[in-house]
């Protein structure tokens, strides 16, 4: 028996219309003009009035825990050390309590936005404790229904300069974090973080998924040293890393040569370039630097590379809709992209790749989960380029949300 019917959608690089079938949470049918009798057929439906259908999308990388909080954090001077400062002085007054609802907020944001899977960063010290990963933990749980969430704890203030850092991460580790981040460039001794970081990955099996190279000083670099130690300690493929955002100054023959060690190395880039174009390039009065890392050169060349939100409405970025569509179009705008291809390519780095990154299917097709999203557009670059809002969507079989169609009051 059918639980849903899903009618007239447009499938990316198809020219007829579809209708998908839904049963149990899976897609059981996907053919043209699905008809029947009887009780099968009396499930609800929507129409897609020949919109595009596709999977959700997925925001791999962002901070919940620090999410919505310019009511007590400014930035006084539009820096990341100014960012960093300012949470790091409001982070004492965080409760599980205003964790939840800040956290939240986003999450309902998101899920309007078509998104319906994330992973995101929680930080951890003995300031702040486990009170933003249980706060977070209680998130997963209660928005299960239309967001899988995935839990990735860091040291944003550093590991070795911050005694009892370490043992609050395993204890998150032990207690259900899906995988361990990290930030050598906060850390009095940032090669000694990164052996740690993999070293605690192993002992737990779990991923890592670094904020690394944040600035834009091409002299020096952390990505050799993960690079040598995800292929030391057979982590390929399992390691992500986020801004990097010198890669945005390599001259080519250079930007050539780390994509190559990136690969080799089986290490993917996260960019974020609401934060990114924020935060660098303060200290230029002319010729500003975007400071937004060339994802697309690396996923050319087999990188996997996403783009993310990172931060909304707090010291490191305060803005934020919780729009991919919209960070999608703010990265190929930034990186002068327009080509269908470099459009689809963008869509794919909110969709696709991240999917993949988190261990989901981005597919269309029978048997698969019934998490999908309609958009008012026929084709994925053209979600791009018009910032297409997404009107509907279901996770596992289940209607998460609706965008009534805006109306026009003509006059008669």
């Amino acid at each position: 028996m059918l639980d849903y019917l899903v009618r007239n959608a447009c499938l990316n690089g198809e020219n007829a219309l579809v209708d998908l079938a839904v049963a149990d949470g899976k897609i059981v049918e996907i053919a043209q003009s699905i008809t029947g009798d009887g009780p099968s057929f009396d499930a609800p439906s929507f129409d897609a009035a020949g919109q595009l259908i596709s999977c959700g999308f997925v925001e791999s990388h962002i901070h919940l825990d620090k999410a919505c909080i310019l009511d007590r954090a400014k930035n006084e001077t539009g820096t990341l050390q100014g960012a960093i400062s300012a949470v790091a002085n409001a982070k004492s007054g965080f409760t599980k309590d205003d964790i939840y609802a800040r956290g939240a907020r986003v999450i309902e944001k998101a899920i309007t936005e078509g998104t319906n899977a994330v992973r995101t960063h929680v930080e951890i010290d003995p300031g702040i404790g486990l009170a933003g990963f249980n706060a977070i933990k209680r998130l997963k749980a209660d928005f299960a229904w239309a967001m899988d969430i995935e839990i990735c704890v860091f040291p944003q203030e550093g590991l070795f300069n911050y005694p009892g850092t370490e043992e609050l991460l395993r204890q998150a580790l032990d207690s259900g974090a899906d995988l361990l981040g990290g930030c050598p460039y906060m850390d009095t001794d940032p090669h000694g973080q990164i052996l740690r970081l993999f070293e605690m990955a192993r002992d737990y099996d779990v991923d890592l998924d670094f904020h690394l190279d944040f600035d834009l000083d091409a002299s020096w670099r952390h990505l050799d040293e993960v690079a040598k130690q995800s292929i030391a300690f057979g982590w390929q493929g399992r390691v992500m890393i986020g801004h990097v955002t010198k890669l945005s100054v390599l001259p080519k023959p250079e930007l050539e040569d780390t994509i190559a060690i990136m690969r080799d190395a089986g290490i993917g880039l996260t960019v974020l370039p609401a934060t990114d174009l924020f935060l660098t390039g303060r200290d230029h009065d002319h010729s500003v630097p975007c400071g937004v890392a060339p994802a697309h050169k690396l996923a050319a060349h087999g990188v996997c590379c996403t783009i993310a939100t990172n931060n909304v409405l707090n010291p490191f970025t305060p803005y934020g809709d919780c729009s991919l569509s919209r960070m999608a179009n703010l990265y190929a705008n930034v990186s002068q992209l327009a080509t269908e291809a470099e459009l689809e390519n963008c869509f794919a780095m909110v969709s696709d790749a991240p999917a993949k990154l988190l261990g989901r299917s981005s597919k269309i097709a029978v048997g698969e989960a019934a998490s999908f999203i309609v958009l008012p557009a026929q084709s994925r670059a053209q979600v791009v380029s018009e910032i297409s809002r997404p009107i509907w969507g279901m996770k596992e079989g289940r209607v998460t949300f609706e965008h009534p169609a805006a109306r026009l009051f003509k006059p008669a």
